[in-house]
């Protein structure tokens, strides 16, 4: 049998549903999804087809089990990556064919995800359906979404239909079907006793498409800014307005709590350990500084959270510190910019086969190779000018920062690369320098020594995306040459215990004159200083002879 809406005069309006067709329904309320959605599941039941529901929002169930169906109940706040990796191994298994039902996809940004994730996810799935003849239905809030996800929506969907409901009555617009055309498909159309018709005069058209709030053309620039964004200018809004003495203190201070939690999540982690040092140590206007220096959305990274901890403990704990510690001027780039710069260069099917132990080595080199031949969009590639704009010539280093990197447990030290950039030459020179600074940290992730240090650590499997930290580099110009006066590594534990008072659980530092890779890297030839915390004018060499021996002497 042919597929069907479950609504016959539907299927007429729209020419006929047809395999591999996916469906988008643009709603003001959920309860408008669910209209047509139970038709759908229906038609699908007594058929005796297989239909599969993914469940993975916080509004009510649209369909329940029975024979036939499958539900598959989902958990976004795990992750992106977990997310649709799921979502794609149910596809994969259930094979051609069958109906598909997706829960509310703005949903997802109430997780935390940016619309930039959501319209790779969109992206990403569809064609994937689409390959395997399916039919299925989605649904997203009406002019809810930015730029970045309604176009990517629109142009994947093959059909795009708005519903609006007035005065107790349903109305149905359908703005693509692609593929298909009538004199009359592309008109507004009453839903009354299973019939839909189409609405000639204006006056009802007018009245209808009015009856909610206009948003304005979707390619204006009002409509780059989506929820994402849209609750940190929230934030911002409760740090500048004064108490409200029309309403109570209590609200106003969960209203407060409740955004600072969600922010730290959209930027810091989802990692309930570091979210507890975020809460203790963080406050609003340190997300909203974090945030005003990002580019693009997404989690700033494990090497970017463990910097900003750092400082922020320090100057909780003893103000002081402010007076000694370099201001801090760093630029964040978001993970999203990499997962998105992955499916736009056709990386994404190799990073999922990344995630299989048998698999996890396969075709790395072609993505490197991807990667490093990749382009990034205009507007991400103007935002990586605007920032360079500000650090002039300075020289800078972007540095690794993913998910996992610095993370409880998982240190991945040196498994990612980081990058220096003199800064140097004219504008696009810099620019050009930067971007394949960008692209050598990015293959990084696919290098066998970091896989392979993600195999062993069992975390393939786990939501690693890769954020980078630009920071200016410490220093100053020494003729032709730029470096810091002193740099060095910490560790919260010193295995050298070169003398009784010395103790291991204080820690030990590592120090160099120059660039602190003297200090990561180890030399044969060479040595850093090395400083035991709690006695750290004691020296392990035990004579002058030795401490000449033990010296450095490269920068």
């Amino acid at each position: 049998m042919k597929p069907s809406t479950g609504i016959p005069s539907l299927d007429t309006v729209l020419g006929q549903l047809c395999p591999g067709d996916n469906v988008v329904w643009q709603v003001n309320a959920i309860d408008d999804y669910h209209s047509v959605v139970k038709p759908f599941v229906a038609n699908a039941r007594s058929q005796g087809d297989k239909l599969v529901y993914f469940r993975f929002a916080r509004h009510s169930q649209l369909v329940q089990g029975g024979d036939g169906v499958e539900i598959c109940t989902l958990k976004p706040e795990q992750g992106f990556e977990k997310f649709i990796t799921e979502v794609h191994d149910v596809i994969r298994k259930t094979g051609p064919g069958g109906y598909y039902v997706f829960d509310s996809l703005s949903e997802l940004v109430l997780e935390s995800y940016s619309e930039r994730m959501l319209g790779n996810f969109f992206m990403l799935t569809c064609p994937f359906l689409r390959e395997l003849e399916t039919i299925a239905y989605f649904a997203v809030i009406k002019n809810y979404h930015s730029y970045y996800a309604a176009l990517p929506i629109s142009q994947t969907t093959q059909l795009l239909l708005d519903v609006y409901r007035r005065e107790g009555n349903i109305y149905i617009h359908p703005l693509k079907v692609d593929g298909r055309y009538s004199p009359t498909m592309n008109m507004l159309h009453i839903w009354d006793d299973d019939k839909l018709t189409p609405i000639p005069d204006s006056t009802t058209i007018t009245d209808v498409v009015t009856s909610t709030p206009w948003p304005g053309l979707q390619s204006a620039s009002y409509r780059m800014v989506g929820m994402w964004d849209r609750r940190f200018m929230q934030g911002e809004d409760i740090l500048n307005t004064d108490p409200d003495s029309t309403s109570s203190a209590k609200e106003q201070n969960k209203i407060a709590t409740d955004t600072f939690h969600s922010l730290l999540r959209q930027i810091i982690s989802r990692d309930n350990n570091i979210l507890k040092l975020a809460e203790k140590y963080f406050t609003m206007a340190d997300l909203i500084h974090i945030w005003k220096r990002m580019i693009g959305s997404g989690l700033v990274g494990g090497k970017a959270v463990g910097m900003l901890l750092a400082r922020a403990i320090l100057n909780k704990t003893d103000p002081q510190w402010s007076q000694f510690i370099e201001a801090h001027d760093s630029f964040y780039v978001g993970s999203d910019i990499f997962y998105t710069f992955l499916v736009e260069n056709q990386c994404w099917d190799i990073r999922e086969k990344q995630k299989d132990p048998a698999t996890f080595l396969d075709d790395a080199a072609q993505a490197r190779e991807l990667i490093t031949t990749g382009n990034f969009p205009d507007y991400i590639v103007k935002r990586f000018s605007d920032m360079l704009d500000y650090f002039g010539q300075s020289p800078i280093i972007v540095r690794s920062s993913s998910l996992l990197e610095d993370a409880f447990g998982n240190a991945f030290a040196g498994k990612y690369d980081s990058v220096f950039c003199a800064n140097q030459g004219t504008p696009d020179q810099r620019l050009e320098e930067f971007i394949k600074a960008v692209k050598i940290v990015y293959s990084s992730t696919m290098s066998e020594n970091a896989l392979t240090y993600r195999a062993q650590k069992k975390v393939l499997d786990r939501d690693e995306q890769m954020a980078l930290l630009v920071q200016r580099v410490s220093g100053a110009p020494y003729g032709q040459r730029f470096f810091p006066q002193v740099a060095g590594v910490g560790f919260s534990y010193n295995p050298y215990v070169w003398s009784k008072s010395i103790d291991p659980e204080a820690g030990m530092l590592r120090l160099v004159f120059g660039l602190g890779t003297r200090a990561v890297d180890r030399h044969d030839d060479d040595y850093a200083r090395l400083v035991a915390l709690n006695a750290p004018t004691k020296r392990p060499e035990s004579n002058i002879d030795d401490q000449l021996r033990h010296s450095q002497r490269s920068v």
